[in-house]
Order: C-alpha cells, then structure tokens, then sequence
C-alpha cells in the first residue's frame, strides 16, 4: 500500500516509520521538498520511505494520513489539492490544540471537531478520525501498555473505517479492541479527551498509558 503521512512531526516521523518497517511505500510530506527534518527521516527509515511536498505526497498516496496539528490540518489538506483526496481514505490522527498564556485551549471543540471540518471541506474524501488519543509510540506499538485498552474510530463510511481498522491490526490493535463510536461527528467527543489525556500524564509521568472501556455482564 502506498500511504502519505502529512506532518514531519514526531507523530508524523513515527507513524510513517512504522509503515515502512510493515512492508508499506510512504511519502511523508510537507510544506517544501526539501524538508530537513522529512529527509532525515527518509535517509534512515528504509527504502520504501520518500519525501515531498503535501501534493505530491497525496498524490501519490492511496491512502492519506493527516499527522499535522489540528489548528492547521484544513491548510495543509488544502495545499495536499482536493482532487488528490477524492475517494480516499483520509485518516486524522490530529487534536486541535495550542497552548495560549501557558493554557491549553481547543478550537474547535464542542460542537465541532476537526473530523468534522475536514469532512465537510473535502466532501469526497472518505475521512476517519482515529489514534488521537493516543501517544505516537501506543499507537505503532500498545504493546506498550498492558492490557486490553482501545482504540477508536468514527466516520460516515463504513468501509473506510473497515479499512483503517485492518491497518490498525497492522499497528498491533486486534479488532475488539476497536471501538467504533459511529459518525465523524462523534470526532467531537476524542478530540475533547486531550485535557484529560494531558492530566494523565503529568500524573503518570509519561504518555505510554491508555483507558480500558469495560462492559458490564
């Protein structure tokens, strides 16, 4: 599978990392070809990694791996072209968060989410909302935390949640442990779980850890 992961973030570097290590050709993109931290990557992460530019990348691409911020996943989807969106899966990995006067602000948030503004911007791009609850490293390898902790998913199209399921089997999240929580509007309540998800970790100390949903007989 040919995937472009958008971002050259640590989020980005270790998800597009891991697709390559699976076997997978990956372009990770940004705003310049010419990137520093996109060619250092690519330079160690093994032969089926590039780098380019997000239109070529998503070009490219058959499957779209959204890894910028939130704040400006609606720029850099843009400057990917809708017309290389068109009919694929566009996975968002993002939260819609910046720390402003030293607090952590969401926007947006409540009544819409970041699934949702990419979905209704690009109305051919089959979009589903995952893996932001989640550090980078838990979601290539939740091995990391004991247990059967989830993961979750939402969009309107079904296969394309079939879809990024299979590859979240991939990662090493068995199907069970993906929990559909329907339409990209329930995107609205995982984006809403960062300040906790941050909470956590000032706790815990460190962000290999995830929440365990369990059913009552």
């Amino acid at each position: 599978m040919r995937y472009a992961v958008l971002g050259t973030g640590e989020v980005g570097r270790t998800l597009g990392g891991r697709l390559v290590e699976l076997g997978h050709e990956v372009t990770l993109g940004s705003r310049t070809k010419d990137n520093p931290a996109a060619v250092k990557w690519a330079e160690g992460a093994g032969a089926g990694a590039r780098t380019s530019t997000f239109a070529e990348a998503a070009a490219a691409g058959e499957v779209i791996v959204n890894a910028v911020g939130g704040r400006v996943a609606l720029a850099a989807l843009e400057a990917a072209g809708a017309e290389h969106l068109d009919g694929k899966v566009v996975l968002d990995v993002s939260n819609p968060m910046a720390f402003e006067d030293g607090r952590l602000r969401l926007s947006p948030v409540e009544s819409d989410s970041v699934g949702e503004q990419i979905q209704r911007a690009f109305p051919h791009a089959r979009v589903v909302k995952s893996l932001n609850t989640v550090n980078c490293r838990v979601m290539v390898e939740p091995s990391l935390v004991p247990g059967e902790h989830q993961v979750f998913v939402s969009g309107a199209d079904a296969a394309a949640k079939a879809q990024v399921t299979a590859l979240l089997g991939e990662f090493g999240w068995p199907t069970h442990r993906v929990l559909d929580l329907g339409g990209i509007e329930s995107a609205r309540a995982v984006e809403m779980f960062l300040p906790l998800w941050l909470d956590l970790f000032r706790n815990i100390g460190h962000g290999e850890f995830n929440l365990e949903v369990r059913r009552a007989r």
